[in-house]
């Protein structure tokens, strides 16, 4: 039994949502009581995690990463300069994830892992590549997951890009994991079938897709430049939307990124087949890629979630990018306050929840426990009704102090407890200078 407690509760959940000081009880890995510190605390004995009259939340998710992009920080235009989406991904990451290794694909999830941890995030929706080393690949990231003791769902993107020798890989390794998963019974993983996108996809190869990967839902990135929507109309004559709605890669369990440039009838099929979609602000604005209409994908009923796209694992960051970016490419001061903080806070949890058969994100009886420390002193009054601008603009994820992932403290007091983070950076630095050699 751990209590974490002395804190301001922010559960995410209806029944009670906030306790000026609180506590959360937690056993066997999931969460059995939330109430009064006091309380709490006559009513179970246990090790007592104290908040020190912080904030106590539900962990983070991140609903779109990717660990394999740890090795890209600081590297420079080794590649040359891109011009256009294309170009970025030919110049940088198509050269990226042909250079790793089996032992790489472990490490920059671990890294990620490590970051993760110390922004208070404790499940990730990844989406991982590696062409010269898939089969075992999601193998290795998984262990580097389960090392932390954070959840994810994984999956490898299938793409034609380097031959129908990979892509069958592809396919062999996401049914493999899925197959693992289903019979390993860890509620920390889950596992969908990977996609890259429509413009790397024939239509021999998606139909193969379709059928490997039926039942366990898609993820894939949709109509993230412009390239891919003309590319699919011309080769095609569909949308990308439309193309894999003929393909059954839509439904409740399938999660289209990015969705910057669809039209009108795709945002129709999208919420019609309860697809739900991963905004990603801050790596559309570093790719230059544009707004997506996440607003309006919101007020059409689809599940709109909040992710990273491997940029960093910080999910507050990721919070505040959002909602400027909404607020500076609607030219209106007053789009997104109340849909960006359910991106990440309500939407997020829903996404797990499609995934994992354990509910999270809310601090609740029956949820995993998955509960953060924030080190917080408001400069003004904190309520249940304006505990998000509080967490938009006071603490970042520098302020988180402890972290339970699944009922473990993963971090207590700014210290990770089960992992090495000096050997784990050591080498990743070492794998990270023979990746830029073979890059």
């Amino acid at each position: 039994m751990l209590i974490v407690g002395n804190g301001s509760v922010v559960t995410r959940h209806g029944a009670l949502p906030f306790l000026d000081d609180g506590a959360v009880a937690i056993d066997g890995g999931l969460i059995v009581d939330v109430g009064p510190t006091a309380e709490i605390r006559s009513r179970y004995e246990g090790s007592f995690l104290d908040a020190a009259g912080g904030l106590i939340h539900p962990g983070l998710i991140n609903g779109h990463m990717h660990f394999y992009s740890t090795f890209a920080r600081g590297f420079g235009g080794k590649g040359g300069s891109a011009r256009t989406f294309t170009e970025l991904l030919e110049r940088l990451w198509w050269r990226l994830d042909k250079a790793l290794t089996l032992e790489d694909c472990h490490y920059s999830a671990l890294y990620a892992v490590v970051e993760a941890i110390r922004c208070g995030c404790t499940t990730l929706i990844d989406h991982h590549a590696s062409p010269h080393a898939v089969r075992g690949s999601l193998f290795e990231v998984a262990r580097a997951v389960v090392d932390g003791g954070l959840s994810a769902c994984l999956c490898y993107e299938v793409s034609d890009r380097d031959g129908p020798a990979v892509a069958d890989e592809g396919i062999a390794e996401n049914k493999a994991f899925i197959d693992h998963v289903s019979r390993s019974g860890d509620a920390r993983l889950a596992a969908t079938f990977g996609l890259h996108a429509s413009m790397t996809l024939d239509d021999a190869t998606l139909e193969r897709c379709a059928e490997a990967g039926e039942g366990s839902g898609f993820h894939v990135h949709v109509a993230e430049g412009p390239e891919d929507e003309r590319l699919c109309r011309e080769r095609h004559g569909l949308s990308v939307v439309e193309r894999f709605g003929r393909f059954g890669i839509l439904g409740p369990r399938s999660l289209a990124v990015h969705c910057i440039h669809i039209d009108d009838d795709e945002k129709d099929l999208l919420a019609e087949t309860k697809t739900a979609v991963a905004h990603n602000a801050e790596s559309n604005m570093g790719n230059a890629v544009g707004l997506a209409p996440a607003l309006d994908l919101m007020r059409r009923g689809i599940l709109v979630g909040l992710g990273t796209d491997g940029y960093v694992s910080d999910m507050f960051r990721a919070l505040a990018m959002a909602g400027a970016l909404q607020r500076h490419g609607l030219a209106d001061p007053d789009a997104g306050w109340t849909e960006v903080p359910r991106m990440l806070f309500e939407n997020n949890a829903s996404l797990a929840d499609r995934y994992f058969a354990l509910p999270r994100g809310r601090l609740a009886p029956g949820c995993v426990g998955d509960v953060i420390v924030i080190d917080y002193r408001p400069p003004t009054a904190l309520s249940a009704s304006n505990v998000d601008g509080h967490l938009l603009f006071g603490p970042g994820s520098a302020c988180v102090t402890s972290v339970v992932a699944s009922g473990r403290i993963v971090m207590k007091d700014r210290r990770l407890t089960g992992l090495d983070e000096e050997r784990i950076a050591a080498r990743c630095r070492e794998l990270a200078r023979a990746v830029h050699d073979r890059f």
